[in-house]
């Protein structure tokens, strides 16, 4: 259950002012059509976290325990870093119209390669390897944290951004990576 509550939290957190949810934002805005695009965000996460987490996976069984931790550990410090450069989201891939792949075929796509070496993606790889047993609950609770990021902005967005300052949320989410990566670093892995 471990695995399961910090996935979710972890991405949860690593989403707020992310490309994939500025991404969220703008197929809302465009299609206005929030089932298939809140529908398109599950298939493509789930599918992209599946093989994300298989990688994380397998690194466990080349890498030990101690390594891990410290890989970890630096890589949720460099995310507080990450965390403070707000994030752009390309115009022209955005706004692509949905032609022959209707509005849930792009959103699948759009996002599934939006999210190709994303801050989630790399967190569900790193989440993974640290809990190798607990694969399904690592893809399952990082899954679970992008739709609780990104579904509330399709359906609210317009409201959600004009009362939260993105940059205040983003400097309480480095905060909390960086505070997750000193522990890392100083704790042992399962």
């Amino acid at each position: 259950m471990e695995a399961f509550l910090l996935s979710t939290a972890v991405v949860a957190l690593a989403e707020m002012g992310d490309k994939t949810q500025l991404l969220s934002l703008v197929l809302a805005a465009k299609y206005r059509k929030p089932w298939p695009i809140v529908l398109g965000i599950f298939v493509s996460t789930l599918v992209n976290h599946a093989l994300a987490g298989a990688v994380g996976a397998w690194i466990t069984t080349m890498l030990g325990p101690d390594v891990l931790r410290w890989i970890l550990g630096v890589s949720f410090i460099l995310m507080a870093g990450w965390m403070l450069i707000p994030d752009k989201i390309d115009e022209d891939e955005a706004g692509k119209s949905s032609g022959r792949w209707g509005v849930f075929g792009t959103t699948v796509l759009l996002f599934f390669l939006a999210e190709m070496g994303d801050k989630t993606q790399l967190a569900t790889v790193g989440l993974a390897a640290k809990y190798p047993a607990s694969y399904y609950w690592v893809v399952a609770g990082t899954t679970i944290g992008m739709m609780l990021a990104n579904a509330p902005v399709v359906w609210f967005g317009d409201k959600i951004t004009k009362k939260l300052p993105i940059r205040w949320i983003h400097r309480v989410c480095a905060v909390i990576f960086l505070v997750l990566g000193v522990a890392a670093l100083f704790t042992t892995m399962d």
